[in-house]
C-alpha cells in the first residue's frame, strides 16, 4: 500500500459562520489532509503535536480511518494549538479571534523510519524551516506538495523561497500567487513561481475552482455548485489531501494525473464545507464520493462543433 507522509496542524478551532458557530472541535490542516486522503485506499501517516488535552476519542477516530498517528507527538503538559474565527456573510472571508501556537511553538517534526521511504509528501502549511526539516528525512520522494501562505511571505521569505526550490508542487490561493510572484496575471505569476523551483503550481480560487500549471499548460478544475455551505475551514486542506491522496495511489506524477488529482481534491473539498469542521469528512463513504465524481464529469463535459 502507498505511503503518504502528512506533516501539519492538529488542532481544535472554534468556528463561527451566518449559520451557527461551535465549542471547541477538532481541526488542523494535517487532520483534514489524513481524512480526506485517507479515502484512496493508501496508507497515510500525520506527523504533527498535540497537548495533553487533546482527546483520546479524537485520536481513536484517526486511527479508525486508516490514518497512522506514529508521528503524532503528545505533549502532556502542554495545550493543544488552537485557533478561532468568524466567517463573514459571503463565507469568502473572515476574522481570525485568537490563535494560540502553544505546543506548536517548540515542535520539531520527526518523521517515523518506517514512512520516510514514502513516495508523497504532503507539507501542510507551517513554518517553512519546520516544512525543510521534513523534507531532509525523507529518503528520495517522487512527489514533495508544498502549501503554504501570505503570513509566511510577510515574516519568512528567504526561507520559503529555499524550502520552494527543494518541492515538486506549490499549492496557494490566487492572492498569494500574486504576492509571492509579484504578478497580477497567474498565468505569468505561476511562470515566475516555476522559475523558484517547483514543477506545477496549483492555485486555488475557493468557490471558484483551482488551476493547475505545468511549463506551457494549464488546467482548470471546477468547485462543485452547493446550496449551503456551512463551514470553509479546512477545504483547501481537504483538497489537498484529496490531490495528494490520488498520486500516492496511482504513483503516476505525469500532468494528466496531476489534472485527475485536482478534480479529485475539488470533489472531496466539496463535501468538507457541508458540515462544521471535520464532521462530513468523518462520515464520508465511497458511494458518496463516486456519485459526486460523476457530478463533476457532467459539469465540466460538453460537445461542441467547430465551424
Amino acid at each position: 500500500m502507498s505511503k503518504l507522509v502528512i506533516v501539519g496542524t492538529v488542532a481544535f478551532d472554534a468556528i463561527e459562520t451566518p449559520f451557527g458557530k461551535t465549542d471547541k472541535i477538532l481541526g488542523g490542516a494535517a487532520t483534514y489532509i489524513g481524512l480526506s486522503s485517507a479515502q484512496f485506499d493508501i496508507d497515510p501517516a500525520i506527523v504533527s503535536v498535540v497537548g495533553g488535552d487533546f482527546l483520546q476519542s479524537d485520536i481513536q477516530m484517526l486511527e479508525s480511518k486508516g490514518i497512522n498517528i506514529q508521528g503524532l507527538e503528545v505533549v502532556k503538559e502542554g495545550k493543544t494549538f488552537f485557533w478561532s474565527g468568524k466567517y463573514h456573510n459571503d463565507m469568502n472571508s473572515r476574522d481570525t479571534l485568537a490563535t494560540e501556537l502553544n505546543v506548536l511553538e517548540t515542535f520539531t517534526p520527526v518523521v517515523p523510519d518506517s514512512y520516510k521511504d514514502a513516495q508523497v509528501v504532503m507539507l501542510g502549511n507551517l513554518h517553512p524551516m519546520v516544512q525543510m526539516s521534513v523534507i531532509e528525512q525523507m529518503h528520495d520522494p517522487k512527489m514533495v506538495v508544498l502549501d503554504t501562505m501570505n503570513f509566511w511571505m510577510d515574516i519568512a521569505l528567504d526561507d520559503l523561497k529555499k524550502v520552494i526550490s527543494k518541492v515538486d508542487v506549490i499549492t496557494i490561493n490566487d492572492e498569494e500567487a500574486r504576492q509571492l510572484s509579484g504578478a497580477y496575471s497567474l498565468v505569468n505569476a505561476s511562470k515566475i513561481i516555476m522559475e523558484m523551483g517547483p514543477k506545477y503550481v496549483v492555485i486555488k480560487k475557493g468557490e471558484h475552482g483551482a488551476l493547475i500549471f505545468h511549463e506551457d499548460e494549464m488546467f482548470f478544475a471546477p468547485a462543485m455548485p452547493l446550496a449551503e455551505v456551512f463551514d470553509p475551514t479546512g477545504a483547501g486542506d481537504t483538497f489537498a489531501g484529496g490531490f495528494t491522496g490520488y498520486l500516492a495511489k496511482t504513483g503516476d506524477y505525469s500532468f494528466e494525473s496531476m489534472k485527475r488529482a485536482i478534480i479529485y481534491g475539488s470533489c472531496m473539498a466539496s463535501f468538507c464545507v457541508e458540515k462544521f469542521g471535520t464532521q462530513r469528512m468523518e462520515h464520508l463513504t465511497k458511494k458518496e464520493i463516486d456519485s459526486r465524481l460523476q457530478k463533476f464529469k457532467s459539469l465540466t463535459q460538453y460537445e461542441i462543433e467547430l465551424s
